[in-house]
């Protein structure tokens, strides 16, 4: 059991954890490969999805792979933190279209061929966008 003042000084340590360029480059490419349309999209995220995740989706997978690598006992943050959180941090920011839906595949299966498709050095690199990094 964890006191109220205990709760809040691990959310304030959380919050001041550092995490690598590499971790967060990981994070906000994960994010701009779910928006269909644009120039980097993949083909099954232009087939399966109307939306994809905005900004703020980048900001919440490096804030929850820092609480799953804390609540794991190490204080570095991974990718593979990343993707451990994707689901519940994308899932529903995520809108399916109307392919997605006749074919059975819901946001979690997208978000699972994201993860297998987008490897961790695959970034998009455009100095001339930023997602508040």
């Amino acid at each position: 059991m964890l006191s109220a003042s205990e709760v809040l000084e691990i959310q304030k340590s959380l919050r001041n954890l550092p995490v690598s360029d590499h971790v967060v480059n990981y994070a906000v490419s994960l994010v701009r490969f779910t928006r269909p349309k644009e120039p980097y999209s993949l083909d099954f995220i232009n087939d399966l999805l109307s939306w994809g995740a905005g900004p703020r989706a980048a900001q919440y997978l490096v804030l929850g792979a820092k609480a799953y690598a804390i609540l794991n006992g190490r204080v570095n943050v991974s990718c593979d933190d990343i993707r451990q959180v994707a689901k519940p941090v994308l899932r529903h920011r995520l809108f399916t279209n109307f392919n997605a839906d006749a074919e059975g595949i819901n946001s979690d299966k997208v978000i699972e061929r994201l993860l297998d498709e987008v490897p961790e050095d695959d970034y998009q690199s455009d100095d001339t966008e930023s997602d508040g990094y």
